[in-house]
């Protein structure tokens, strides 16, 4: 029988198949039904930075709401202005933020109990500020690794490629000056120079690159002339360009990749193994197809291990990457070539 098990972050993973983050991994059912239904690890939903800012600041700025917070502060501080005091603002912010995280840390301890597979924290920020702290206080959570979400459109015309990619940099360092957890990095494509920055990435100790972050994307509506939101699930036609990169990296870095976006199938599954991802990450899938798409992935992956003659997942995993390729030349090559298509 195929053996699909593998090695991720470091962690023993019964298969590559991964649930991504997403709000399906936000609740304790659901998470114990996709380990019944066999994913090899989790990933917990992000908790974002700017969630936590936004929620925060909306204790602060309902100041008619701040005396019921205040009642577990200094009696100076009661029927008084919160911004007559520094003392006051600063203890607003800190339990306004601390009871959010607290309840992202209690769910992490739960998910963690619920099953027997890699539990992934993750945490969506765009900053250095504040995640250094809280990455130690969800290592004390127990969970396996955490997944960094970091996506920085470059759309600033005051800030360099330099600047922008230091950002990343920045907030890794930070993080891991404070846990010990193996640490993955999520990140999108918006880079001028994407296989130098992965490789760079790749360097800072992180065990994990997560290729790629789908970006919100918007649309107009042009009965109403409004701005509106594009398609917020994936589609089957989207794993194309993270395969493409995927190739061009797999041996090329010091970390593990992960494919992401555009997975809805156990042929495309198949497809990133080949192109030399250590794992693959479904959100979308799971979305449209149900819990079911996980055992169907998994079957039909062992069964074209078995008609290949393929025992595990390494004796196939790379075989199609850019390095091992016949032709290294067209996974480089981006513009319409009649060799490639059917079509005049």
């Amino acid at each position: 029988m195929a053996n699909l098990q593998t090695s991720y972050l470091g962690l023993e993973l019964k298969n590559p198949l991964i649930a991504g983050s997403c709000g399906l991994t936000n609740s304790i059912d659901n998470i114990m039904e996709l380990a019944k239904r066999g994913v090899g690890a989790i990933v917990i939903k992000s908790i974002f930075e700017e969630q936590i800012n936004v929620e925060t600041e909306n204790v602060i700025k309902n100041e008619e709401g701040d005396i019921k917070v205040l009642a577990q502060a200094p009696d100076t501080m009661l029927g008084r202005r919160v911004h007559d005091y520094d003392e006051a603002y600063a203890y607003i912010y800190d339990y306004a933020r601390r009871n959010t995280l607290e309840k992202y840390l209690a769910f992490l301890r739960e998910a963690k109990k619920a099953v027997n597979i890699p539990v992934i924290a993750s945490i969506n920020c765009v900053s250095n500020n504040n995640w250094q702290a809280f990455s130690k206080r969800i290592e004390e959570t127990g969970v396996d690794a955490l997944e960094l979400n970091i996506y920085i459109l470059p759309t600033d015309w005051r800030r360099s490629t330099e600047e922008n990619e230091k950002v990343y940099f920045d907030i890794i360092k930070e993080i891991r000056s404070y846990t010990n957890l193996p640490l993955s990095v999520k990140i999108g494509y918006y880079f001028s120079a994407l296989n130098q920055f992965v490789m760079k990435l790749s360097k800072t100790g992180v065990k994990g690159i997560i290729l790629f972050n789908r970006p919100y994307n918007i649309d107009f509506d042009i009965e109403k002339i409004k701005v509106s939101h594009g398609g917020i699930l994936s589609t089957e036609t989207e794993y194309n360009h993270t395969l493409r990169w995927i190739s061009i990296l797999s041996g090329n870095v010091d970390c593990d990749l992960s494919a992401s976006t555009g997975v809805h199938s156990w042929e495309t599954f198949v497809k990133q193994l080949l192109a030399g991802a250590t794992t693959v990450q479904i959100a979308s899938a799971l979305y449209k197809g149900g819990f079911d798409i996980i055992p169907e992935i998994l079957t039909n992956t062992a069964s074209w291990m078995e008609k290949h003659n393929f025992n595990n997942v390494d004796a196939f995993r790379g075989k199609l990457s850019k390095a091992k390729a016949e032709n290294p030349a067209a996974f480089e090559r981006v513009q319409f070539m009649k060799y490639y298509s059917d079509i005049e």
